[in-house]
Formats: C-alpha cells, structure tokens, sequence
C-alpha cells in the first residue's frame, strides 16, 4: 500500500489515524489466538470520519475491520487492512424514549454503564456477557450476544429495534421494521439500499429456497445460534410467508460481524428490571454427567441463570488473588457446578420458587450438596463464573485452553447425548477438556487444551474442530452459539448450512459490500481456521534473560502470553477495581495491562537485538503504568505489569543508560537521609518559589507539586520514653520503619510507637529501606542487593517469631511481593511474606483474637472516608482497614470506591506525568473527598495516597495508625 495515500488519509480524518509500529502491534490481536498486522487503525470522530474511510477502502480494494472492545473470540477483529476502533469517540447515550422503553445509542457505549444509565428509570438492557463490564453494544449487536441472561431475555438480535448504518457505497441507511407495503416503496427507489432490500425479496420467495433454508439451519428452538447470516430469522416475517406482521433487516445485520454495513447507531428495546429479590442454589456434582442430567429437569423451573462451570475452571480460582474469596460456597472438590438463579417480588414468592426448585434436585438425586445463596454472595458467585474465561489464560506453559469449538448450541434435549459424544471425541484426541457456561440454554464453552506454537498441535486444531462440526450438524445445532464465526469458524459455514444457503449467504454479501471492504475473511469466503495464529509455528523460543525471576511463569515471555486478550483492564472508572488507572485517563489501548503485555510479546519475539528490551515502542508502552499492581489480581490471567515494567526499566536502562531523574528517585532514601541533616535549610528551599522551582525545572518535576518535607528523628529515644511510661501487657512486635517513615513521615512513625506501646505491646524498631525506589525506576541490581540484605534480618524475626509490621505499603508489601524474585531461598523468602503485615492486618488480627478492644478507644461519634494504597488492594485486602476503624464503637467508617489516587510514588511528581496524574485522582477520589464535610476524617494509609491528595483538594489525609492514636483514651 502506498504510504503517501495512507498519509493523505491521516490528514482527511477528523480523528486520528495511527500507522506507528506500537499501534499497529496492539491491534494485531484481540481475544482470539489469531494475529494479523492491519495497515493501521483509525479512530473516528464522527458519520463523515467513517464515511471517508469507506471511500478509500472503496477506491483502495482494502477492507475495514470495526472494533470496540477488542473482545472477540473467533478473530473478528482482526485482519490486514485498516482496523476502525469506535470505542473512543463514538460512545453516547443519544435518546431514552420512556413510553417505548427504547433507547438509542453509539456502538461505543459499554453495556454495563448503559445498564447503570437505566437503572434509575426502572428499565435494563436484557442480554448479557462476561464481558459485560467493558465490551460495547456494536460489539453486540456485531456479534449477537446473549451470555447469562438470555434464558429470560433473549440474545441481542431480540433487542435490535433499529440502525443507522454507513454501506458500502458511502450512503446512509436506517434499517428498522417494515411492512410489506413499506418494503415495496423502499424497492421502487434508485438508491443502494433499494437494491439491498429487491434483492433480498428476490432470494427469500424463492420457495425452494426457504425449504432449503427450514432443512440446513439449526433448529429453530435453539435461541443461542450465529452460524452464518440469519437469513432464517427473516423467513418469520409475512413477507415471506411467515407469522410476524414486518420485515427488519436488523436481524440480518446483528450477528453480522461488521461485514454488511458500519454501524453508527443502535436503538435498542429495553426490558424493566428485574425482581429484587433474588437466590442462587448452586448444585454440587461428582461428575459432569450427573450434571448435566439435572439441566432438563431444573430448566423446568423460571429460571433467571443455569450456568454451569467444571472442575478445571474452579481448580484455576483456586490461585486467583481475586477471585479465591468467591470460593466461599464451594464444597468439597465437586467436578461441576450448575448456579441456579430465581427471583421474585416477594420474599414469599421467592421461598416457594426455592423449595420447588430444591424439591426436583432431590428427587433426581444427583447433586451431593446445594448450598443456597442470597443478596451479595449471588454476585461473588456469578464473578466467579464470568471470571472463567481470563482464568484459562492462568494455566502455566504453551498448553492453553483453545478457543475454537466452545461455542456449539445444542437443544436442551440434546445436550447430554451431545456432550456424551463430544467427550469420547475428545478422549479419541487425548484430550480433557473444558467445560463451563451457559447449560440452561444448551450450551457449554467446551475448550481443547493444545499449544499451538507446535505443528503437531495446529492439526489437532483444525482436525478436533472438524470433527466437533460434525458432530454438531448431526444434532442440527448452531457450531457458533454466541461468539461468532470470525475466523476460526467461519471456515466450516459450508458444513453447518449446506453448500446452497452458504451461496446465498455469498450472495448477499455481494448486495451489500460488492466491493468486499467489510471485514473481508468472515462469515464468507473465510481465512482459513489454521493460518494467521497468534505465535510462529514451531519457532525457535526466544532466549530472554531476566535479573528477576520469572521462573512461576517458566520465563517473561511466558508471563507475557498469559494476556489472552479477554480485556478485563478496560473497564472503565465506572467499574469496581483500579485496572488499569491510565487507561481510565486517556481510553488508549497502549495504556491497558493487555496493551502492555502484547507489546512485550511482540517485541520480545520479533526483536533481533542482543538486549531485546531494547525497544522505543516498549518504552511508550510502559511510560504511564503507575505500577498500581491492580492488575496482579484483577488480572483474571494475573498479568503484573508492574513487575514487567520492573524489569524492562532495567533491561533497557542496562543499554541507553540511566536518566538523572531517575537516579535522583532512585536513590531519594540517599538524597532525604543527606538533606535530614539540614532539615531546615532543605525545606527552606524546598518552599522557596524560586530556589524550589528551579530544583523541580531542574529535575523534571511538574512545578504544580509540593515537594516533601524531610525530618531527622530519633526513634528509638522516642520509643524507650514510652516504654518507661506504659507497662508491657502483649507480646513482642517488630515495628518497621522504612525509608518514607524515616526521613518524610516522622509524625507518623511517632504515632504508631504511641500507639502500640499504649495498647501494651513490647516493640522492637527494624529500620531498613525496603528497595521500592530502586525497583520502580527499574534500578534492579541495586534493589536485589537491598533485598538479599533484608532477607537476612528478617528471617531472624521469623526465627524469633516477631510479627513485622509496616506502615507503608509499598515498603512492607515489597517483602512479601518482589523479594521473592530476587531470591532462590524460596522457603525463607515465603516466611517472611507470612511473618510480615501491614499494621492493619496485624491490628485486625489482634482485634480478632480479642487483644485488641474498644474500651482502649473513644466513644466520641466521628465520620472516616478510606482510600486505601493500590498494594494494599492488589496484595492484601481493604476489609482490614474498615474494621480496625471501626473499633472505636461510634466510628462511622465508609470505603471510597477511588482506585487508584494517581500519585503512584515519583509518577504523579515527573511534569510530562502530572496532567494524566491529576485527571487520575479528579475521576473517582478528589470529588468524594470535596463533598466531604470538613470534619469527616480522611483516612489514606499511602504516603504517596495523602501528598496527591494534599495537592488535589487542599485536604489533609491522616494514616489509619494517627487516626487511632487519636482516638486512644487516657
């Protein structure tokens, strides 16, 4: 393709159009294991952008491939022409008309947020998917999505009330229902779409044809079924013979996969929410045929959910930091669950709908237990559930669970003859598969385990795929029951339809794109199911030597390939969690975990340099992860880019050399012990507008940050007059005074020695820097020598059995997180992680033990709002915080729902930085903590947390241990 024209174009779009290297890269892959390289990738910013974009792929034979979320599973959303990403600009709630219940809507709008939009009207967008949280209403609509709720709700394609669609020719086309005498007028006219709809009418009264038609396609009882266009969807209307009154092409275009026409807005038919009150029983199995002999009889039942998750999926929560507390309902070691959902308005009626429901597991007597769930454990549950996906991508090694037969559809009645069949084809393959998902509407995301960087296992993949087709013509089931053709299915269209509805299903393609630029290699004239994967076929593994140890992953590239795509970083700060806080800013792709994680395997892989981290696309990759650690657990493949991150700043570091910036960060502990000695004089200058701002010009700091003050103190002087005043009551704890403690948090060092030495503990100080400076500006040699020096010490209070309690979290989570890469003496390093607490947790356990009371505290009334470290909710937990201040009886204590603040250590200090930085703190925490009455108490146990905070809102934020200090009574 002729760059100049592709430059041309860049400068004809309103938005932009990306042709970098980086950019080209990230949108190579989505969520399937197929890569193609686009030319580039267009965001538009409006109708005219697309429209411009149709024109050249008109003029240029190049095909356009639309994307939102990126969130595809057969590999719709890749290819080589020029991806079309709507997910940035076109993302409006255009119109709610309330007497209709419709609402209409861009392609970009994520269904989750939609649903929060509607909730206060009453009203809900029925159809669902475990993707829920990020994928958006184009992606949908493109690929007719149904998920957990289509039972009750139906797919996507049952909610399509109308669209405004770009065609092929570049002309626009509102698509909605007609009546025969409306689709007559549209024919008569000369425009394109004219000719879309004569042509149509011309193929589907062709009565031999329909019979065709009502032969091949899937039966007519399976709701969940995407083989192909729904041309039989459209033989219901009257136009063709059928009972419905009107003709909507909309059924045709939804589960189209983009390849008919550019959807530019969506109207949608909502439904009212549904009722309260609602309980899951969740049946327990020993075997997965017992399970799946229950799903008739409880399908008997108005069931809201009937999903199903097998043995290998729950074995993969067990190491998942997020999802373990979602276990909570899991007895035994069950080979299957089913999650059986009813609702109800009254409690009443609910009761009645459990008893019943329970009464037929009883009398099939297949399930061994039936726990019943209610209110907040049923979203645990169903998290645990829509987490199974991302959870596959956590199996360690090349063998993943392959997506490429996991979405056949089978009739309710089918279902277990089915499975029975499948699973002897697949012990024909060697193979133990996957089972979870959707058993209430016949089908189950049934996944190989292959590793398709080998040849060998690329022909298990096609030939398991085969024969799985096979087996789902001869039960008349749909081969793609939600996910979509895209590539790896589209292949065997053929097969499923026969070979004459798969000529009229080219045809059509022809009425609408003559030219093929809509997402060419889909649905017709596919790529084939094997070519275009995601990794070179029996490769040469890249040799990548780390100073960290990513032996869990059996190496870094490794740990790079666990990001299977399924995109769970692009939430948005709508969401619960903090993942990933700069994609919340700018909406970037570069900027999610999965962004990062295929950077890093692109390059690593593609790269022919001696140090292959030596890279500038990877350094633009990485430049805005805070190194929150979120995604170390909301990750559901626990992809931690911090550690990556980590670990290239020092690779490439090693090679172009390390910035003064970064040294001077690096090495602050030096710098703040040197300017502790002249305190004074240090923060003079510090404060001075001039002297201040010339360091900060200086050392690339943003001029907006107050830089911290340093301090000199003496501990233990400090805590030997405590000890000589209180009596020990308690056993002996190490308190850690860590480098931020030391020099910039001396007030709070102070508290918490008051603090424990009152509640009657015998403390011991440990001052040590714990290596976070080094680590997060990528200075790992330095950090490693810390750390095999702290390992050392800290083993003789594991030996002593002395808790270490930190106050920083970045400092005492560093023990328990990176140290463990830095050392092969595993069961030390695994000692000290469990003999180290963060004072909440130590405070909390104490409290739980009973040593620890509210008669030590005040029962004067006070309101708390926490925001609680990113490490602390990645490593640990919040809950810990909330309870010990809540120990004080009239404490009312509140979480805020903040991810992270923004700060994110030296990050929110470097001046290119400090915009994204407060755009950051301005979504979620600054507007909590303005609103807050000014004598509300804000509690934020991060140093880091509370300077953002200081210099976002004016608003001094306490750490937990000063909170609780002031509330001891004498």
């Amino acid at each position: 393709m002729d760059k100049n024209l592709l430059k041309k174009l860049q400068n004809d779009l309103e938005g932009d159009f990306k042709l970098d290297t980086l950019t080209k890269a990230l949108y190579a892959t989505d969520a399937s294991v197929y890569r193609k390289s686009p030319l580039g990738v267009a965001f538009p910013k409006s109708v005219n952008d697309i429209k411009e974009l149709v024109r050249f792929a008109g003029e240029n034979n190049i095909g356009l491939i639309p994307r939102t979320a990126g969130t595809s599973l057969a590999g719709q959303c890749v290819g080589d022409g020029i991806v079309v990403d709507v997910s940035k600009h076109f993302t409006q709630i255009l119109h709610l008309n309330l007497e209709k219940k419709q609402i209409t809507v861009q392609p970009g709008v994520i269904r989750d947020e939609l649903n929060q939009y509607l909730e206060p009207y009453g009203l809900f967008f029925g159809p669902n998917t475990s993707t829920s949280n990020r994928c958006m209403i184009g992606g949908m609509v493109g690929n007719n999505s149904s998920g957990t709720t289509s039972i009750q709700y139906g797919v996507t394609r049952d909610k399509v009330v109308s669209l405004k669609t770009v065609l092929s020719d570049g002309s626009e086309a509102d698509f909605s229902a007609l009546s025969p005498t409306e689709i007559a007028e549209k024919s008569n006219s000369k425009t394109f779409e004219s000719s879309i709809y004569k042509n149509i009418y011309k193929e589907l009264t062709n009565k031999s044809l329909q019979k065709e038609i009502l032969k091949e396609f899937p039966k007519p009882e399976i709701h969940r079924r995407n083989t192909g266009y729904a041309v039989d969807e459209l033989l219901k209307s009257s136009v063709f013979g059928g009972e419905a009154p009107n003709l909507n092409l909309c059924h045709l275009l939804s589960g189209s996969e983009g390849t008919l026409a550019f959807t530019t807005e969506i109207t949608l038919q909502l439904d009212d929410l549904p009722p309260k009150r609602s309980a899951m029983v969740v049946t327990h199995y020993k075997t997965l045929e017992d399970s799946l002999s229950d799903v008739a009889p409880v399908m008997e039942h108005s069931l809201h959910t009937c999903e199903m998750m097998d043995k290998v999926i729950l074995d993969c929560t067990k190491n998942n930091r997020e999802q373990l507390k979602n276990r909570f309902f899991v007895e035994g070691d069950p080979a299957a669950l089913l999650m059986l959902e009813v609702k109800a308005h009254t409690e009443e009626e609910l009761q009645a709908q459990i008893e019943k429901l329970q009464s037929t597991i009883r009398k099939s007597g297949l399930s061994y237990a039936s726990p019943v769930l209610r209110g907040a454990e049923i979203n645990m549950a169903l998290e645990l559930r829509k987490a199974g996906l991302g959870l596959l991508g956590n199996m360690v090694g090349d063998r993943k669970a392959v997506a490429c037969i996991e979405d056949t559809a089978v009739a309710l009645a089918d279902l277990k003859n089915f499975i029975g069949e499948f699973t002897q084809i697949m012990k024909g393959y060697g193979q133990d598969a996957v089972y979870y998902a959707h058993a209430g509407a016949g089908e189950l995301h049934l996944r190989p385990i292959l590793n398709l960087k080998k040849s060998e296992d690329v022909r298990l993949f096609r030939a398991i795929t085969t024969d799985v087709a096979k087996l789902t013509k001869k039960y008349k089931g749909s081969f793609s029951g939600e996910h979509g053709d895209g590539i790896v299915r589209a292949e065997f269209i053929p097969l499923m339809i026969g070979k004459k509805n798969y000529e009229l299903l080219k045809r059509i393609k022809t009425y609408f794109d003559p030219q093929n630029i809509f997402n060419p290699g889909k649905i017709v004239d596919a790529y084939p199911m094997d070519d275009a994967l995601r990794y070179e076929i029996d490769r040469e593994e890249p040799q990548v030597e780390t100073l960290f140890d990513f032996s869990d992953s059996e190496g870094i590239l490794k740990a790079a390939e666990k990001c299977n795509g399924s995109g769970d970083c692009r939430k948005t700060h709508h969401m619960k969690g903090a993942m990933c806080p700069s994609y919340h800013a700018t909406k970037n792709e570069k900027d999610t975990t999965r962004g990062r994680a295929n950077a890093l395997r692109e390059f690593l892989t593609v790269s022919d340099k001696p140090n292959k981290f030596d890279q500038k696309e990877l350094k633009a990759v990485f430049d805005l992860c805070l190194s929150c650690k979120a995604c170390a657990s909301e990750c559901p493949s626990n992809v931690d880019v911090a550690t990556l991150k980590a670990e290239f700043l020092y690779q490439y570091q090693e090679v172009n050399g390390y910035p003064l910036r970064s040294k001077l960060f690096a090495y602050n502990t030096k710098l703040n012990r040197l300017g502790s000695k002249v305190s004074v004089l240090t923060n003079a200058i510090y404060d001075s507008s001039v002297l201040g701002g010339l360091l900060k010009k200086s050392a690339g700091v943003a001029a907006e940050r107050s830089l911290p003050k340093v301090s000199s103190f003496d501990f233990d002087t400090y805590l030997q007059k405590f000890k000589n005043q209180n009596s020990t009551t308690k056993s002996k704890v190490v308190l850690y005074i860590d480098e931020f403690t030391n020099y910039l948090d001396v007030d709070l060092g102070k508290d918490a020695i008051e603090l424990l030495v009152r509640l009657g503990y015998d403390v011991e100080l440990f001052y040590a820097e714990s290596g976070r400076t080094y680590i997060s500006k990528g200075f790992l040699k330095q950090a490693k020598k810390l750390a095999l020096d702290n390992i050392g010490k800290l083993k003789a209070f594991v030996d002593d059995g002395c808790p270490v309690i930190g106050l920083e979290p970045s400092a005492i989570l560093t023990f328990r997180d990176e140290y463990k890469r830095f050392s092969d003496d595993t069961e030390t390093v695994a000692a000290i992680a469990l003999n180290c607490y963060l004072f909440e947790e130590f405070m909390a356990k104490e409290i739980q033990k009973g040593e620890i009371t509210k008669n030590n505290f005040t029962s004067e009334a006070k309101t708390v709002k926490v925001h609680n470290h990113c490490h602390q909710k990645a490593l640990s937990n919040q809950k810990v915080t909330f309870d010990i201040l809540n120990l004080p009886e009239n404490y009312s204590v509140s979480i805020i729902a903040s991810g992270c603040c923004g700060m994110a250590g030296s990050f929110g200090y470097e001046k290119e930085h400090y915009e994204v930085s407060m755009q950051i703190g301005e979504l979620k925490l600054f507007p909590s903590v303005r609103k807050s009455d000014q004598d509300v108490i804000i509690s934020a146990n991060g140093t880091s947390c509370r300077h953002q905070i200081y210099d976002g809102t004016q608003r001094k934020a306490l750490h937990p241990v000063s909170i609780l200090k002031n509330a001891l009574i004498n």
